[in-house]
């Protein structure tokens, strides 16, 4: 069965899914997104995905034609009628249809895109043994310049540092900010732990406040882990005893070596494996639907 993509409140096969070449989602990056993950039929933290998906929207003078429960509504049928139980969901709300130019009221209505599909990362042998990274010389965009709140569909900033580390044989990028602070990954938050305790860049580092970011962090509370938002540099990471991403579509993957440096013994740490057992007996326990 051809996969189907929801536009608008229609579906359509997946090679007749297509966009106006006016849309400013096309012509200028102008719109919003969200990655989400269904386990089993249920979606993974649906409602703070949809929560961020309107902030995001509101952030930037954008619309949607959708109540949260429209749209609620519209992923599940998605999902339904292309018999999905566990897919990765892409939401995507542009400006819609405009004329040439970057006025954004010059557009008609936003246009709603619900793509569902399967998602790999990375391979079962890089969760085992952990990724080689490298810091990026592509710094994070300038929070005063782009709101890193905001899930923007302009992701220049991100192409531009994954480039790098694709061209170094490294299979993601760490970004700093501008003061030379650790901020993000080019598609992941980050985390080192040291001395048993959890560290992740806080919000003023310039990073989007992840979904999974917010998922582990509980967990690793409730294991009675302390974890801490402080600002961090590359010393900092090099020195760590354990580093691992997390993302919506990544979920959480242990980081073996930066610049070529191993962390610690260049093997998935103690705590790194404990968060990533803990998250995937969270997302493996919800009921059948």
């Amino acid at each position: 069965m051809e996969p189907k993509v929801y536009i608008n409140g229609k579906l359509y096969p997946k090679n007749e899914a297509k966009v106006s070449v006016f849309d400013h989602g096309l012509l200028y990056g102008d719109g919003v997104f969200e990655g989400i993950r269904c386990y089993n039929g249920v979606v993974f933290k649906l409602e703070e995905h949809v929560g961020r998906l309107y902030e995001s929207a509101e952030a930037i003078a954008l619309e949607i034609m959708l109540t949260k429960d429209e749209l609620r509504n519209a992923i599940l049928d998605t999902l339904k009628a292309n018999n999905l139980r566990d897919s990765y969901i892409r939401l995507i709300v542009t400006r819609g249809v405009g004329k040439l130019g970057l006025d954004p009221f010059n557009c008609g209505e936003s246009q709603l895109i619900i793509i569902t599909d399967s998602i790999q990362l990375y391979s079962k042998e890089l969760y085992d043994k952990g990724l080689d990274t490298i810091i990026v010389r592509t710094i994070r965009n300038h929070p005063d310049a782009l709101n890193p709140t905001v899930k923007s569909m302009n992701y220049l900033n991100n192409i531009l540092a994954k480039i790098e580390c694709i061209k170094a044989g490294a299979a993601e990028g760490i970004m700093l900010n501008k003061d030379g602070y650790v901020a993000e990954c080019t598609g992941d938050n980050i985390f080192i732990v040291k001395d048993n305790e959890v560290f992740t860049p806080p919000a003023s580092a310039g990073i989007l406040i992840g979904i999974t970011r917010n998922v582990v962090i509980e967990l690793a509370e409730e294991a009675g882990i302390t974890v801490k938002e402080e600002q961090m540099t590359p010393d900092d990471l090099f020195n760590a005893d354990e580093c691992f991403l997390t993302g919506t579509a990544a979920e959480i993957i242990p980081v073996a070596n930066i610049d070529g440096r191993k962390i610690a013994t260049g093997k998935p740490g103690k705590i790194t494996l404990l968060l990533l057992g803990k998250y995937q007996e969270l997302t493996t326990s919800h009921p059948s639907t």
